[in-house]
Order: structure tokens, then C-alpha cells, then sequence
């Protein structure tokens, strides 16, 4: 039984969005063509499918509170964002810390945003710690789907006014104000409502979440694979596979045949937890990213 603090008492007063069909129509022709020249559509819903499952079966139903750093090291290697930069912060402040930050996060009293907001301020508000806002996103979405949007950075940022709203904004119609557009709860809402509409007449029904999950991350590694400047290339270089960066967004490089390998950048003097690793069916290694 899940005990994930409600999501809101009252739908928030929701932002007007002006979003391009024709944008978003190239993006799931785009989507459907790369899709089937890999591994198909259904290959990376399964991913997604076993992101949520692990995230659920570590956190849900009050887990966090004995989550261990083998089992978080796991799910920090689905979030490209915070693999490279989490095992500094777990070496110098421990397990402990992060899960109690964790199970406020899920657990707490009080509404969605409020509980996300107490946890971005658990954290210095500086360039070496964007991550945790995309931690926090990610923890509250893939363990709850259906309830709470994915809130990442690259969903919405309005301090950079990049993110997969600028990319599908109907420009010559109203003008993108990032301002006037607060990365907050209203307006990822706002934003899953738009595109699962989309979707929905478009013949998409099952699994809509997380089909919403894999076309936003495909939008945005259109917008990778175009304009990415120094910090894209470093998060997400490679090579000719027109699924890549749409992969990576969502963590799925992490999933191998036989389980999950470990892509957690640790310190130098660190290891991977061997037999948290055995456990999970990691491999124990690094990150491999660059």
C-alpha cells in the first residue's frame, strides 16, 4: 500500500501553455522511427517499466526509511544528473543523511511542492548542487507515476529558460516568458495535461505516464543532439545511435542484460558496496560517463 504523502488537496491554478502541434507531431514521428530502428517502442517502455518497479520497491510503502547506499546507488544510477556527482556528497555526508532527506521527501505531511521545495533547501542553492533538484523530481515521479509529473531540469528550467517546454512552445503565437513561467508544480501539470491530450489523439492510451516520459526525454535530446554546448556534450556524448541521448535522460543506459550495472561516479579512495551490488545484479563498476 503506498504511503506517499498526498500529491495536493486542490488542483493549483494551472499556467497557459502555448505548445506547437506540429512540433510535437515531428517529435513522435521522430520518436516511432528511431524507436523501430533499434530495439522498438516496447523495449524502452519495459525499461521504464523496471525503473518505476525498482524505485517503488525500494521507497514505496515506507522502504525509504531502510533504503541502504548499495540500494540508493541503484537508483541513482537511473538519473544521469545525480550519478556523476552523488557519490562526493555520500562520501563526505553518508547514507543516513540522504535518507532521512529521502523520506521526508515521500513521507512527510503537507502537499507535493511543499515537500519538494524543504528538500531542495536541505542543500546549498550553487552550481555543484543543480543535481538535487533532479534527484527530487525523479524520486517523487518514478515512484509515483500516475500522481506526481517528472520535474526535472531538463523538463523546465526556468533560471535557464531551457527544457522541453521551450522546445515544443508555439513561438509565433505568444512569446516564451520564462518569468512568467515558475518551474514548479502548476506548470509541470500544465504540461503533462497538453501532451497527454496530444497523445491521446494521436492513439496513445496504455501506460501514458511513462509513454509521456520517453517522448518529453525525445524531445529533448533533439535539442541535445542539435544546440548541445559544453555541459550537454559532457553529460551526454556518443556516438550514431539516434536513441541515445533519449536513453540517457531517463538512466535506461544503465540496464544490461542480465540486471543493473552501477554507474555511480564514486571518489577515488570508494568502492561500490559488493554485496549490495551482487544483490541488485550490478556489476560494481564506475561511472562510465565521461
Amino acid at each position: 500500500m503506498k504511503t506517499l504523502a498526498p500529491v495536493f488537496h486542490a488542483p493549483p491554478t494551472a499556467p497557459v501553455l502555448h505548445l506547437s502541434g506540429p512540433a510535437l507531431r515531428e517529435v513522435l514521428d521522430s520518436l516511432l522511427g528511431a524507436a523501430a530502428s533499434r530495439d522498438g517502442i516496447e523495449a524502452l517502455m519495459q525499461g521504464l517499466a523496471c525503473k518505476t518497479a525498482l524505485f517503488a520497491s525500494l521507497l514505496d510503502g515506507g522502504r525509504v526509511r531502510a533504503l541502504s547506499e548499495a540500494e540508493f546507488l541503484a537508483l541513482c544510477s537511473f538519473m544521469p544528473t545525480v550519478r556523476r556527482r552523488i557519490g562526493e556528497w555520500l562520501a563526505q555526508h553518508g547514507i543516513a543523511a540522504m535518507r532521512t532527506r529521502l523520506a521526508a521527501l515521500l513521507t512527510a505531511p503537507g502537499e507535493v511542492e511543499a515537500r519538494f521545495g524543504d528538500f531542495l533547501a536541505c542543500f546549498p542553492e550553487d552550481r555543484g548542487h543543480r543535481w538535487v533538484r533532479d534527484l527530487a523530481a525523479e524520486t517523487l515521479h518514478f515512484t509515483a507515476p500516475e500522481e506526481v509529473p517528472l520535474m526535472t531540469r531538463w523538463m523546465w528550467d526556468r533560471r535557464t529558460a531551457t527544457g522541453v517546454l521551450r522546445e515544443i512552445w508555439h513561438g509565433e503565437a505568444t512569446a516564451l516568458d520564462a518569468l512568467a513561467l515558475p518551474d514548479g508544480l502548476p506548470t509541470f501539470l500544465a504540461m503533462r495535461a497538453e501532451i497527454a491530450g496530444f497523445l491521446r489523439d494521436n492513439g496513445f492510451f496504455r501506460d501514458l505516464a511513462l509513454f509521456q516520459d520517453l517522448f518529453c526525454a525525445h524531445i529533448y535530446a533533439g535539442y541535445i543532439n542539435d544546440r548541445g554546448g559544453s555541459y550537454l556534450n559532457a553529460e551526454f556524448s556518443g556516438g550514431e545511435d539516434p536513441m541515445r541521448h533519449t536513453r540517457r535522460l531517463l538512466g535506461l543506459d544503465a540496464l544490461v542484460e542480465n540486471g543493473l550495472r552501477l554507474k555511480v561516479r564514486l571518489p577515488a579512495q570508494a568502492s561500490a558496496p559488493a554485496h549490495g551490488a551482487a544483490r541488485l545484479g550490478h556489476s560494481g563498476e564506475g561511472d562510465a560517463d565521461p
